[in-house]
């Protein structure tokens, strides 16, 4: 008896549940819906831009980097950072280095880095900041990919480079 009970249970529970199932769904993607609402609405008051994973950014921005001296590479990574504060997701910054600026960017960078600076550069990187290494400058260091860390992307000529992203309507700054 008590196992004719257990099984009517369990086959009235399967029903039941798969119900429950369905309607906590329909609860959990509307509120999810009135909470994505909400908050285009509350951006939308806000009057700032909605942007969608995958839209096209608005603001484009390349640095030139060529400089070895530390006050240098502070006063360029603090600007970076500035903007990246200020446009979010919404802009895409390059930083292409060259000539002693390449240094940044090496395994084993032969003039002086800072450990404060190739931690910035490298929390850079990981919030979407694209680093150059100028190739021509490679080859004059007798630099190979390997020596480079794993983020930067390596373009044949930097200064071709640095036009080649003007062109494409990227904003250039320089120090």
């Amino acid at each position: 008896m008590l196992k004719n009970w257990l099984k009517k249970r369990v086959s009235e529970k399967g029903t039941v549940n798969s119900q429950r199932r369905g309607l906590l769904s329909k609860i959990v993607v509307g509120s999810g819906l009135l909470a994505t609402a909400s908050h285009l609405q509350a951006k939308t008051e806000d009057d700032a831009e909605l942007r969608f994973p995958g839209d096209p950014v608005e603001n484009n921005v390349v640095y030139q980097f060529n400089k070895a001296d530390e006050e240098y590479h502070k006063a360029v990574l603090f600007s970076v950072g500035a903007m990246l504060r200020k446009y979010g997701d919404n802009i895409k910054i390059v930083v292409t280095c060259i000539g002693p600026g390449l240094h940044i960017l090496a395994k084993n960078p032969k003039r002086p880095v800072s450990a404060e600076t190739k931690q910035r550069v490298s929390s850079l990187a990981q919030y979407g900041v694209e680093f150059h290494a100028c190739g021509n400058t490679m080859k004059s260091l007798k630099w190979e990919e390997k020596d480079m860390l794993d983020f930067a992307s390596i373009v044949e000529v930097g200064a071709a480079d640095l036009m080649e992203l003007q062109q494409q309507g990227f904003a250039y700054i320089s120090w």
